[in-house]
Order: structure tokens, then sequence, then C-alpha cells
């Protein structure tokens, strides 16, 4: 994890004077990570004014109470009203096909995933037609 945000965090920022990271466990891996940064010869990040660590909304429910305060994106200025966490709502919809895949080989199991997913975004592209702000 710590690999994957430092090059993430590296990626086309410069100018930016903080970062939000949302992250299932950010309240347990914030706790150590520059520390960790520091001493791995491997990791480099890069001048960033704030680090900010955020528990996205469908797991923050399944953490402490302390951890709601602290961590919610519900607190952290200009995160404005976001989850995070798209891919677990569709966990729903991949279970419809999981029980067929399971069988598959990894190549058709691929295809059938990538199938269901373009079919399940296009739902949702012809969908946003239904609703204008002239409705609200």
């Amino acid at each position: 994890m710590d690999y994957s945000i430092c090059h993430a965090l590296s990626y086309d920022s410069d100018g930016l004077p903080r970062a939000l990271i949302i992250y299932d466990i950010a309240c347990q891996w914030c706790r150590h990570f520059l520390e960790r940064v520091e001493r791995s010869p491997h990791l480099q990040l890069a001048e960033w004014d704030e680090l900010i660590s955020a528990v996205g909304k469908f797991h923050l429910s399944a953490h402490t109470s302390s951890c709601f305060p602290r961590y919610s994106l519900n607190f952290v200025y200009g995160a404005g009203q976001q989850d995070g966490e798209i891919l677990e709502t569709l966990w729903a919809e991949f279970n419809k096909v999981s029980t067929s895949a399971r069988t598959m080989s990894k190549a058709h199991r691929a295809e059938v995933y990538d199938d269901h997913m373009r079919d399940s975004n296009w739902k949702k592209i012809v969908g946003m037609g239904k609703y204008t702000f002239m409705d609200f």
C-alpha cells in the first residue's frame, strides 16, 4: 500500500498543497506511514503541505466509534459528499454471475465479468437521461 500511495502522490501533483487518501483502514495505515517512507530505500514521497487520511463511508460503519469524527469524509474540509467506494456497490451485481463464472477458465471468466460491467455501465449511461435538473 505504501508503494502505491507514494507513486500515486507523485503523479502529476506539482503545486498541489494537500492530498486526500481514502483507504479502508486509513486509521491504522496512516499512523506510521511517513516513518515507513523515511526508513525505506524504495519509497519516495514528494513534498506536501498536508496529507489527509480518511475512511470511505462504506467501511467506516464497521470501525470503532472513535474513528468516525477523525476519519469520516463528512468532516474533511473540501472533500464534498462522496462515497469513494463505487466498486463495493457493484458486488451485488457481480454475485448474480459469480456462480456461473466459477467453473469457467480464467480468460472466459474475465470476459464474462467485463461484459457484465460494460452492461452495467451502459444501463447507467442510458438511465442518466431520465433525470434532468428540471425534474427536481
